[in-house]
């Protein structure tokens, strides 16, 4: 099984503020849901509770929330206190490629505990106030493919779709 994480981080590492996305760019939001269908998708509480109630859970997908509260529900998910029991569940349902989405916690954790083989970063070219960070990833990651976005009228700022690896 190869783990996957997929984000979207500005120029200044930020991913979102308030418990929101700061940006609207729907051919990202499009990758992001062409991406992940058909797999788990991780996800730390609060992330699960920022998505809109029309989108939730994500559809065609298992939505896994992870958190510590022991009496947590969320209807149409599985919900589990760590990154590692997420993972077996995935695994456990024969994922071959689950994605961790975020937040800023869980992809630490996840960073931080060697857990992830593969990352979709959608770096957007802006500098954005917020309170939430992606970590700086360390040189053990390898570009493997770039495709250049530029602004137009329905996308106010550049992107670039990079995909790394973990150098083994």
């Amino acid at each position: 099984m190869k783990v996957s994480l997929i984000v979207a981080v500005s120029e200044n590492g930020v991913i979102g503020k308030d418990n929101d996305l700061i940006w609207h760019l729907p051919k990202d939001m499009r990758f992001f849901k062409e991406t992940t269908m058909g797999h788990h998708v991780i996800m730390g509480r609060k992330n699960f509770e920022s998505i809109p109630h029309k989108y939730s859970p994500l559809s065609n997908r298992t939505n896994v929330v992870i958190t510590r509260q022991t009496n947590y529900k969320a209807e149409g998910c599985v919900v589990v206190n760590s990154v590692e029991a997420a993972l077996e569940i995935a695994m456990q349902n024969g994922d071959n490629e689950p994605f961790i989405i975020g937040g800023g916690q869980i992809y630490k954790i996840a960073l931080e505990a060697n857990l992830v083989d593969k990352i979709y970063l959608t770096k957007i070219h802006h500098t954005f106030d917020g309170d939430t960070f992606f970590p700086e990833l360390n040189s053990d990651w390898e570009e493997v493919n770039k495709v250049e976005n530029k602004a137009d009228e329905k996308h106010s700022y550049d992107y670039d779709f990079i995909t790394l690896i973990k150098n083994k």
